[in-house]
């Protein structure tokens, strides 16, 4: 019997515009259209996602969970798993927490349940037990995406070594008085992002005899407006500041940016900023950054999906441990000047 995947192939499309163009739902072009016509009536074949759904036991429905969708990485995350599902064929649903726990606990006790799910990728959520036990109850794939779970597939990046690698940047430009703009507490409830970051900072100022100045740790919560507020203090403080500073995320390294030109510095003669994070409006500000490739992860979470669907092949050999980083060298950093 001829399935989706050998019609896509006769007729030179992706499954996804088989699904559109058989089904009638979504926009497909006329040729298109007429290719695959030609190609299932060649192959006899019928869309009927109900009849496959029941012989298979799937529903070609992959669930998202992810605390937003409105900061700038999961809104990209989504789009790459988006495209990926698109492209093969499964319809996406999206739970989002909000960030709070009766959402969260609707989730995993309630709306997963439900026999309607393939398989559920997690967003920088570190599952408790209950919950872990709850998805591995229903038999369905997970895909973690931010943190490292106990048996669960994990795509992450090294948020410590990319920390200290920014760090390491600054120092080797000549910098020594250095200030690290992280996350408020409850950015630390999962997988400690904040923390971690910090960590691999100080860990960078440590290997190269530096001292960590206190009064130059800030923390905000991820945006710009609070992190031009927290640096546009710290550089107006009269006992001294710092000539350079390691921002956690690239927005708040935009608010930094602008905080030190409302105040008459020169970014980067007077003031270097190192981002993390790859935002594609870092450019506008020539931001030196470490791209993290949120849309990458989201394609690759459902490339793992697959895999453990049996949909795809699983790769020869072992699986990296960490999602590839890169480092990106713009004008915001320079070398500091001299006194």
């Amino acid at each position: 019997m001829a399935s989706i995947k050998d019609v896509a192939q006769r007729a030179g499309v992706s499954v996804a515009t088989v699904s559109r163009a058989l089904s009638g739902n979504g926009k497909v072009s006329v040729a298109s259209k007429q290719a695959v016509q030609q190609a299932a009536k060649e192959l006899d074949y019928v869309l009927s996602y109900n009849a496959s759904s029941l012989a298979s036991g799937r529903s070609r429905n992959i669930g998202i969970v992810m605390p937003t969708v409105s900061r700038w990485y999961y809104s990209n995350v989504l789009q790459g798993a988006t495209q990926e599902l698109n492209e093969r064929g499964y319809d996406l649903t999206l739970y989002n927490t909000s960030g709070e726990q009766r959402h969260r606990d609707a989730v995993f006790q309630d709306l997963l349940m439900r026999q309607r799910l393939d398989a559920a990728i997690t967003v920088t959520l570190k599952l408790t037990a209950p919950e872990l036990h709850q998805l591995r109850a229903v038999k369905k794939p997970l895909v973690a995406l931010g943190g490292l779970l106990p048996q669960v597939d994990t795509i992450r990046v090294d948020d410590f070594n990319i920390a200290a690698l920014a760090t390491e940047h600054l120092i080797s430009l000549g910098h020594r008085d250095i200030g690290f703009l992280g996350g408020t507490d409850e950015f630390n409830i999962d997988f400690k992002l904040p923390s971690a970051r910090l960590d691999g900072f100080e860990y960078a100022l440590d290997q190269a005899d530096i001292q960590v100045n206190q009064q130059w740790l800030l923390d905000a919560d991820f945006t710009m407006t609070l992190a031009y507020q927290k640096v546009r203090s710290m550089l107006s403080n009269p006992r001294g500041r710092p000539t350079a500073l390691l921002c956690a995320s690239d927005e708040m390294a935009f608010g930094a940016i602008v905080a030190a030109r409302d105040l008459g510095l020169n970014v980067p003669r007077d003031f270097s900023v190192v981002g993390i994070d790859g935002h594609e409006q870092g450019e506008l500000f020539g931001l030196t950054t470490i791209a993290q490739h949120p849309k990458e992860q989201g394609e690759a979470a459902v490339t793992l999906i697959m895999q453990l669907l049996g949909e795809e092949a699983m790769p020869q050999g072992k699986a990296p441990e960490f999602f590839p980083t890169e480092f990106v060298l713009r004008s915001s950093t320079a070398p500091p000047a001299t006194p």
